[in-house]
């Protein structure tokens, strides 16, 4: 493997198959990049003196990957993920831009730490890291954030994280104030009275584990209610990690009558369901919880069809300690920055579920678009930002290759189709 160079001369990529969003189709050329730009894009481009040459034969090129919903764990948890451990875990899948949620200690509620958060990146950080503040101070849910003073720092949208905003009226407060700034609004849908002490889905299976459950429509009245709220202000809304069919039903339904709606999956959500839990594998819990595969089905189909604009981890990395414990007491969340472009290939574009091009749009261009950020592309004059992929290898996820300091994840230990090769960005060959 060629290690991380800090501004090599040139980089050309040989004879590799580029992916587009417009596409399933690859484009098979050559890619120089110098001084961090795309200079040349054809066939038998020639040579440059001095380039870094990458094999791209059998290979696919796409544009750097955008996660849009990550927990960093910095500051205060720093045990669990740091900025520069998290950043690293996302050049290791493909991923060269994050936006990192504000569930830290002290929450980022106001523009003060949203400063600090991106202090640490630009000092830990190879790739472009942006900060997401609180709708509500602490997270309460009760009064609301400095919302404007967050945003003069650099925050690009506002979220109580892995919580909802239970009173109604202060989120329509926070949806006209964040309207105002033309703030993106990021929604955890979750009716607490009906979710309770759930850790599941509640269906068969957790009743047959004995695990408490958390109904589907626990999600799906406060996703109804966001999205009245959404269409009542005129915000700019986005529903973070929606999990059943009905909800997704519910936002087309909304999206066609023009409201301001833009929703996420997450890989996990799309692959796996509540029958996975079998065994108490506490690496199986997540919130939202892992549906039905009735679920899974009809999300694949909203992914292909354009429902969802994103594809984005909900990256919430734990100790082994606390995941060890009995699936009741373990906390929700799993790590995905690492596994999300490998499993997405493996499950879906080897079998022609969907081709690279739901992926290069929902996972690269559409985050960035919905925050107003410039795309990643693959074309002459365009800054070098793309990584190379190869289908016929195979990663397996270990506690020595990964770069997170959680595993939590059910891929551990397991081989999956699919590697990322190398990942560049400007004048940078971050892998």
């Amino acid at each position: 493997m060629i290690e991380s160079v800090a501004s090599p001369r040139a980089i050309i990529v040989r004879g590799a198959g580029i992916a587009s969003a417009e596409s399933s189709k690859l484009q098979i050329a050559d890619v120089a990049v110098e001084d961090g730009v795309i200079t040349r894009l054809g066939e038998d481009i020639g040579d440059c003196e001095g380039a870094i040459e990458l094999d791209g034969r059998g290979k696919v090129l796409l544009p750097g990957l955008f996660d849009m919903h990550v927990y960093s764990r910095e500051p205060g948890e720093e045990w669990k993920e740091t900025i520069q451990s998290g950043t690293e875990a996302a050049i290791n899948g493909g991923i060269t831009g994050v936006v990192t949620m504000p569930n830290t200690v002290p929450a980022v509620d106001n523009g003060g730490m949203v400063q600090s958060v991106l202090e640490i990146a630009g000092r830990s950080s190879r790739i472009p890291l942006f900060a997401a503040g609180c709708i509500t101070k602490d997270r309460g849910g009760r009064d609301l954030a400095a919302i404007a003073d967050m945003r003069e720092k650099g925050a690009v949208l506002i979220t109580d994280g892995g919580v909802p905003v239970s009173n109604a009226l202060v989120l329509r407060r926070a949806m006209e104030y964040a309207r105002d700034f033309d703030l993106l609004v990021g929604s955890h849908c979750e009716t607490m009275e009906l979710s309770g002490k759930g850790a599941m889905n509640e269906g068969a299976v957790s009743f047959r584990l004995g695990i408490p459950g958390m109904p589907a429509c626990g999600e799906e009245i406060c996703l109804a209610r966001d999205l009245r709220l959404a269409q009542f202000t005129g915000a700019r809304v986005h529903l973070q990690h929606v999990s059943t069919a009905r909800g997704l039903n519910t936002i087309r339904r909304y999206k066609n009558e023009g409201v301001k709606v833009s929703c996420a999956v997450t890989p996990h959500h799309l692959i796996f369901n509540e029958a996975d839990v079998g065994d108490y594998n506490t690496h199986f819990k997540m919130s939202p919880p892992l549906r039905t595969e009735e679920d899974n089905a009809r999300l694949i189909e909203g992914l292909k069809e354009g429902v969802f604009d994103v594809i984005a981890t909900d990256h919430a990395p734990h100790a082994n300690f606390e995941k060890a414990q009995d699936f009741a007491s373990a906390p929700f969340g799993i790590t995905g920055l690492e596994t999300a472009l490998v499993s997405l290939y493996h499950y879906f574009v080897r079998k022609e579920v969907f081709g690279w091009d739901v992926i290069v749009k929902h996972y690269s261009a559409g985050p960035r678009s919905l925050l107003k950020l410039p795309p990643a592309e693959i074309r002459e004059g365009a800054a070098a930002n793309f990584v190379l992929f190869d289908p016929d290898k195979t990663t397996t996820f270990t506690r020595d290759s990964m770069k997170s300091m959680s595993s939590n994840t059910p891929f551990l230990n397991c081989e999956l189709n699919g590697s990322v090769e190398h990942v560049v960005l400007n004048d940078r060959l971050l892998k």
